[in-house]
């Protein structure tokens, strides 16, 4: 059984109507729901890049669909830099499980429903980094996010190369696991109504 930090569960959920899924009898009514874990088991680890992903998307769907679920398969997400530069790809991983938007190769549909291609976008030319539309009422949000209040504590810096290379021994490991958890907690957790690192705004 995976065992994983307790605070993950603390972390609200996100639940979506999935046509798709109802068609197919996947899941009772279409509607899924989705976890940090499951966005954690995605990338394979937890860190600040799949926290902030997650919690963006969270986010942006809130501001999107408000009381409503939100759809997923009928949201378009358009990033502003491309798929291999930097974290991008990263974020759009996570990005496209949650909302079921994809690029040029996602599920083709079936007798011309449930089209999942080209609703993930990559350098795209806008001043928004990261943006998402309903399809349906055009309805856009654009959200970023900014970790510059939420930094990294000189002494992860210092246990990480020891970590790498083997030079750390067993408690130096725990520290620097718990150190690095901790402030994927505090994104998650502390900072996620703050303003100041978790941006959104009609776009």
């Amino acid at each position: 059984m995976m065992r994983y930090p307790a605070f993950f569960d603390a972390v609200p959920k996100i639940a979506l109507y999935d046509p798709l899924a109802e068609f197919l009898g996947a899941a009772d009514e279409g509607i899924v729901e989705y976890a940090y874990l499951d966005a954690v088991k995605l990338a394979g680890h937890s860190c600040p890049t799949v926290a902030s992903a997650y919690w963006m998307t969270y986010k942006a769907l809130a501001a999107l669909y408000r009381e409503e679920l939100p759809q997923r398969g009928n949201i378009r997400v358009e990033f502003g830099k491309a798929h291999t530069d930097g974290v991008t790809g990263v974020i759009a991983n996570v990005v496209s499980l949650l909302t079921g938007a994809a690029a040029d190769a996602g599920f083709k549909g079936i007798g011309g429903y449930f089209d999942r291609r080209d609703k993930l976008l990559f350098a795209v030319d806008m001043p928004a980094e990261l943006r998402f539309t309903r399809i349906d009422s055009g309805q856009a949000v654009r959200v970023a996010v900014d970790l510059q209040s939420v930094p990294l504590l000189p002494r992860v810096r210092e246990l990480l190369p020891r970590c790498l290379d083997g030079r750390a021994g067993v408690d130096e490991r725990t520290e620097f696991r718990e150190l690095w958890q901790g402030r994927v907690k505090a994104i998650l957790l502390n900072h996620a109504a703050d303003p100041q690192v978790f941006a959104v705004a009609a776009a």
